[in-house]
């Protein structure tokens, strides 16, 4: 794999750029396998490439049954954060973004990540009294976090609408949260994990899972079978059909969580800016897009593809916000599809089938804890027990009632 330098762009700019290597090596389905990661997503391709560069394993293979980040990695609106409420997951996510903070270097390829800040607005007294209660809390936990008043908030967004609907009171900060290039962060982790020797097997659907003697044997594929006796699941949405073909039954539901992009426009919003109680978030692309987002659609739902409810309400909210934006067309829309579990947390580690792991039930907040999921699951597949940082996401703890509740934290879709 050729390093990113200056030195060889310049090189390659006197050939008029026509003699780069590929980025990516095209890779075909072997018959056995040390490990085999189903799901060619962020979090499948991190998996991979923490295997083979921490944990030296170079017999691995990474399924997809379409292209790489084209699933909930290249369908989302790229914010990255740590500020959430418990203390387990405030360690996870805020080991996640120091990783991303040092993603570019240790992978060459510049993701893009913009620390803008990320802004939680509260339009009530009484919501001003939960956010100062969530900020306790997340520093507490050691992880940044400050109140706003309305007059910070007037000086940090001039556009925003403080006298909308619900008049805003204030606010919350993380000043390390932002937003990071998706597309960026799939590609450095495909890019660095072929390096290694990652087999990474485009167009190859799982259609079934092997069993010997109640543990992973294999797998059944449209390119034929592998043998693998450890297999880890990190299919987002799709995760529960996976699951059932092993005859496991997974707390999760899937919904389609839609977005849309407006026509580029000058720098007018600073921050990663959210409202739980209008339900909306907003960011500007360094294209100069505008990026809205807000709740899932009502209905579970295997579709990549947003309903017009959705789509209407996003808009409104936005527009409630920032009274200019309903001067600019939509360029795009997209939706992922999100696994969401009766606790909005994650489902991480071993499952009750021997070399069975589970990276799923995301729901919205998968792609900011890419690295460290990918990290974390990777020292649980070589180790064969859950890493101490995931230990409380474990499936059991639906059985023994151990829940971890992040749905405030997570965001306005739940």
């Amino acid at each position: 794999m050729q390093r990113y330098s200056f030195l060889s762009l310049a090189r390659h700019a006197l050939s008029g750029h026509r003699k780069w290597p590929r980025a990516l090596v095209s890779s075909g389905l072997k018959p056995a396998y040390d490990a085999v990661i189903v799901g060619g997503g962020g979090h499948g391709l991190a998996t991979a490439y923490f295997l083979a560069s921490r944990h030296g394993m170079r017999r691995i293979a990474v399924l997809e049954k379409g292209a790489i980040g084209q699933g909930n990695s290249g369908r989302n609106t790229q914010v990255v954060r740590s500020d959430y409420f418990h203390l387990v997951s405030s360690r996870f996510f805020e080991r996640s973004l120091r990783l991303y903070e040092g993603l570019s270097r240790e992978l060459n390829f510049n993701i893009m990540l913009s620390q803008r800040g990320k802004v939680d607005l509260a339009h009530s007294p009484h919501a001003m009294e939960t956010l100062r209660r969530s900020v306790n809390a997340i520093r507490m936990n050691g992880v940044d976090a400050e109140m706003l008043g309305v007059d910070e908030l007037r000086r940090l967004e001039p556009a925003l609408n403080v006298n909308c609907r619900y008049p805003v009171e204030g606010g919350a900060v993380q000043w390390r949260g932002g937003i990071a290039r998706h597309d960026a962060v799939v590609w450095a982790f495909a890019r660095a994990a072929s390096a290694l020797g990652v087999d990474i097997v485009q167009g190859c659907e799982v259609t079934g899972l092997r069993l010997e003697g109640g543990r992973i044997a294999g797998l059944e594929t449209t390119l034929g079978e592998v043998a693998a006796p450890r297999v880890c699941l990190a299919v987002a949405g799709h995760s529960s059909e996976l699951a059932r073909k092993a005859g496991l039954a997974l707390p999760i539901v899937s919904q389609a969580l839609q977005a849309m992009v407006t026509e580029p426009v000058k720098p007018l919003l600073r921050t990663v800016l959210l409202s739980p109680q209008i339900h909306v978030y907003l960011s500007q692309s360094d294209r100069g897009e505008i990026v809205i987002g807000g709740g899932s659609d009502i209905h579970n739902s295997y579709a990549q593809r947003g309903g017009l409810p959705a789509f209407e309400a996003n808009a409104a909210a936005a527009v409630e916000l920032f009274p200019c934006l309903s001067r600019l067309r939509v360029m795009r829309q997209w939706a992922g599809l999100v696994d969401i579990t009766p606790d909005t947390s994650p489902i991480m580690g071993l499952t009750p089938i021997e070399g069975l792991f589970l990276s799923a039930g995301w729901g919205t907040g998968g792609y900011k804890a890419i690295p460290a999921g990918g990290e974390t699951m990777a020292w649980t597949i070589a180790n064969d027990r859950p890493h101490e940082l995931i230990t409380a996401f474990g499936l059991e703890r639906f059985a023994r009632g151990a829940l971890v509740d992040e749905g405030a934290a997570s965001g306005v879709a739940h």
